[in-house]
């Protein structure tokens, strides 16, 4: 089964009410914007006494999850929380907005399974904001931190976490981005970008490639300044430099279980402990609202933003999160 995490738009009031920034990092923004619309569905899913509900009723309620999530695609696919993608999410028309996505490839893909993903991810964006395209389609690919290739400040400290991948090879970036050229080619992304490439690894991508990146996202942390080999090797090929706060592994390991799983903070979806060995009996799973057993296995996390261009105002912004649950 697959199951679909989303966080609706993290500028709304409710997310504000649980002070969600526009800058916070990538991971915090996306664990707490995914168990905040979570919490808000399961509010919603609890009949209202004088207007309140008690934690009490909260608690109990979260495991009835089949309230509040939608199941779909016979039952191939589960929506946590249900989603409605017919009334859109943006006012205006196509031509007033910027908008951008963030796909981050996880280390639990292999880049044969790419296409399928990155088609899924744009899918999902483009019915949320019912829109027929986007403007700027940016890749993160795992392992890969722009502080590898640059000397310029060798005493930083380094923020980034822990590793759990090590990059792989060119020639599956490539194979990446030939999927990504078919997009640009259907007219669904009109600009490609990537994140955290330095010099080292930019240049045989851009004598490989048929369109190039049109922007490089570069995290640059405790680093004084952007490397002037990278600085050169971007004007000269036209490449725009953004810098961003952004972290390559935004979805941690046990992160899904943790939000979805039994306990306090979990939403009671996923029954047992599988990362643990700790597996429940199917008659003790129905006891708590028939949790799905089975393997977490993420596959990839998409974050979009829209912009009104002539005003620079950011109306939306939020996240997707995908995972299988091998049983």
């Amino acid at each position: 089964m697959k199951i679909v995490l989303s966080s609706g738009n993290v500028l709304g009031a409710a997310a504000a009410s649980y002070n969600v920034s526009a800058t916070q990092k990538s991971n915090l923004e996306l664990v707490q914007s995914l168990r905040l619309n979570i919490e808000d569905a399961i509010r919603d899913a609890l009949p209202q006494a004088n207007g309140n509900t008690t934690n009490g009723d909260l608690l109990r309620k979260k495991f009835d999850w089949k309230k509040w999530t939608s199941l779909q695609e016979d039952g191939k696919v589960l929506y946590v929380p249900a989603i409605d993608f017919s009334q859109s999410s943006l006012q205006e028309e196509r031509e007033q907005y910027d908008i951008t996505v963030k796909l981050f490839y996880l280390r639990t893909t292999s880049a044969a399974e790419r296409e399928k993903y990155t088609r899924e991810g744009l899918d999902l964006v483009l019915k949320e904001l019912h829109m027929p395209s986007v403007d700027l389609l940016i890749v993160s690919f795992p392992g890969i931190y722009f502080d590898e290739e640059t000397e310029d400040c060798p005493d930083k400290i380094k923020s980034r976490g822990p590793i759990e991948v090590e990059p792989e090879s060119l020639e599956a970036q490539i194979e990446t981005w030939e999927v990504l050229q078919k997009l640009v080619d259907e007219g669904l992304v009109k600009k490609l970008g990537l994140a955290e490439f330095g010099a080292e690894r930019l240049t045989p991508l851009l004598e490989k490639t048929r369109i190039p990146p049109a922007v490089d996202q570069i995290n640059l942390r405790d680093c004084c300044s952007v490397p002037k080999t990278l600085l050169s090797l971007a004007k000269t090929n036209g490449v725009e430099l953004l810098v961003h706060n952004d972290c390559t592994n935004v979805l941690p390991r046990g992160t899904v279980r943790e939000l979805l799983g039994q306990g306090e903070s979990g939403a009671g979806i996923l029954s047992g402990n599988e990362s643990t060995g700790e597996k429940r009996k199917s008659r003790e799973g129905e006891k708590i609202g028939g949790g799905i057993q089975g393997e977490v296995v993420p596959q990839w996390v998409v974050k979009y933003t829209a912009v009104v261009s002539n005003r620079g105002v950011l109306e939306n912004k939020g996240y997707f999160a995908v995972a299988d649950v091998n049983s």
